[in-house]
């Protein structure tokens, strides 16, 4: 009965409500705007919330983390501006939607997936969070770099076009991410004795760069062009199209849940192994992956926003954070006398089905926030391109000098944004470099983790990896993913299956 009431306290009392309610709306637009994450936006709050009562200061924490996850589809689709990491692969099919005219449709499909994987997510943490917590647990770093590999080869996804200039851009995008000073060793890598790069490149510096900056410039050349007139007719999406893609959508749920509940990964990768998932397993898109096909919307959507349930995951049953949000999140509950971990789950269990009923009532604010003002959203791509290219570089700006308050910042964003604009020129993809960046560090730590682990021998890594069905099934998938983008392995399956329409005549 205790914990029903607790899980019933946000939706009965109005001032929680309210809260929830702003929380969702303020990050929405906060996840919009490139470079104001929701990390940002969560770890101001704990400087103005440390006074009040904790259920108050959850309640609005839980609805930026929300609203903010989902937020930054909008941008996405709309300019190819992706508001968050985990929206970068919204953006290669939603952006191409926009052009056609079918930026409401393309919004509408994001929301209500959305909802549909934060509604999953949240009910893998009701009702099977030891389960999951404890499956995390027996992830060793050699199984998070070999989650990083699995990343990594998700360049194959990402390059719509060659696969040699996917491999470059994603090895490319790893040697960003390794630019500053070594973590472990403190020595500088790839600074050239160059202070400013002592301290890395950002990579949200590199993401507005390569896809706002570089977009900014590919519209001068249709300067005189008419804008599309978007077609808002309808904005939800119908039943047919929801039943079409809840297979899909479910299995990328799982996906965003299971890599949400890693500690140290997060929607980002979760979106984007979603993705590589969908263009797998869809057979016949009604249009290419990159070219507005709807499944590239569905997958990335379900698994980002699954992941929030997943990052919580961790955080409630053992005390480790599952994500950037909610590390600060354990930091908001220390400050008011909580500990979380497994003891919270027994001594204060109506804090954990809170929560619960906080993240439920949050995902329901941001379905009705998400479908409402589409309308006036969808203006901007109709706007005349002398006001829109301005307005890219001005959104650029600021989401770049916004992370860490730095000029140096702006001028790495400039300085990739005229790179990625000669990328998209000849043809390379910039998928794999934002990819490569985001798991550069994921897969150095653990790699040298590892291998320090087993004492620098690599007989005794692979004995690991051979000996753990984990390590082992990971490892395989490493191999089988490989292999089937190489073109020796189109070939054999040309060879072993064949054409159709070549059977026929025979």
């Amino acid at each position: 009965m205790d914990t029903l009431l607790a899980f019933l306290t946000v939706f009965t009392q109005p001032e929680l409500l309210l809260l929830v309610g702003l929380g969702t709306f303020a990050g929405v637009y906060v996840g919009a705007i490139p470079g104001l994450s929701v990390t940002m936006a969560v770890s101001i709050l704990i400087s103005f919330t440390f006074s009040w009562d904790v259920y108050p200061a959850i309640s609005l924490m839980i609805g930026i983390f929300m609203g903010g996850v989902y937020g930054g589809s909008r941008t996405a689709i709309l300019l190819n501006i992706p508001g968050a990491p985990s929206a970068i692969a919204t953006a290669l099919d939603g952006y191409p939607m926009a052009q056609r005219g079918e930026a409401g449709t393309a919004i509408g499909v994001t929301t209500v997936m959305s909802f549909f994987g934060g509604f999953i997510g949240i009910a893998v943490l009701a009702l099977a969070a030891p389960l999951v917590s404890d499956f995390a647990l027996k992830f060793q770093p050699r199984d998070y770099m070999l989650l990083a590999v699995l990343g990594i080869l998700l360049v194959g996804s990402l390059s719509s076009g060659s696969l040699v200039k996917g491999i470059f851009a994603g090895a490319l995008g790893i040697a960003i991410g390794a630019v500053g000073r070594d973590p472990l060793t403190f020595t500088e890598r790839f600074t050239f004795d160059l202070t400013i790069m002592q301290s890395g490149i950002s990579f949200i510096a590199v993401m507005i760069g390569m896809f706002g900056v570089s977009e900014a410039l590919m519209q001068l050349h249709h300067v005189d062009k008419t804008a599309v007139r978007q077609k808002i007719t309808r904005i939800v999406p119908s039943f047919g199209t929801i039943r079409k893609h809840l297979p899909l959508s479910l299995q990328t749920s799982t996906i965003g849940v299971i890599i949400g509940a890693l500690p140290g990964t997060g929607g980002d990768i979760a979106a984007l192994m979603a993705y590589d998932h969908a263009k797998r397993v869809t057979k016949k898109p009604e249009r290419p992956f990159g070219q507005g096909a709807m499944e590239g919307l569905v997958a990335p959507e379900t698994a980002n926003n699954a992941a929030v349930g997943g990052a919580f995951i961790p955080m409630m049953t053992l005390g480790i954070p599952g994500d950037a949000v909610t590390a600060i999140m354990i930091g908001a509950l220390f400050i008011h006398g909580l500990n979380p971990g497994p003891m919270l789950m027994i001594d204060q269990p109506d804090m954990f089905w809170f929560i619960v009923g906080a993240l439920v009532m949050a995902n329901f604010f941001m379905l009705l926030f998400g479908l409402t003002g589409i309308k006036l959203f969808t203006r901007i791509v109709e706007m005349p391109r002398g006001v829109l290219i301005p307005l890219i570089m001005l959104l650029s700006i600021v989401g770049a000098y916004a992370v860490n308050n730095s000029i140096s910042d702006i001028y790495w964003m400039l300085g990739f944004g005229f790179f990625g604009y000669f990328m998209r020129h000849y043809g390379y993809p910039l998928g794999p470099v934002i990819l490569g960046v985001i798991l550069s560090r994921l897969l150095d730590d653990n790699w040298r983790r590892a291998i320090i682990s087993e004492r620098e021998d690599l007989g005794r890594f692979f004995h690991g990896i051979f000996t753990s069905p984990l390590s082992l099934v990971l490892f395989i998938a490493v191999i089988l993913i490989f292999v089937s983008q190489t073109p020796l392995w189109a070939r054999a399956k040309a060879k072993l299956f064949g054409d159709p329409a070549e059977r026929v005549q025979q």
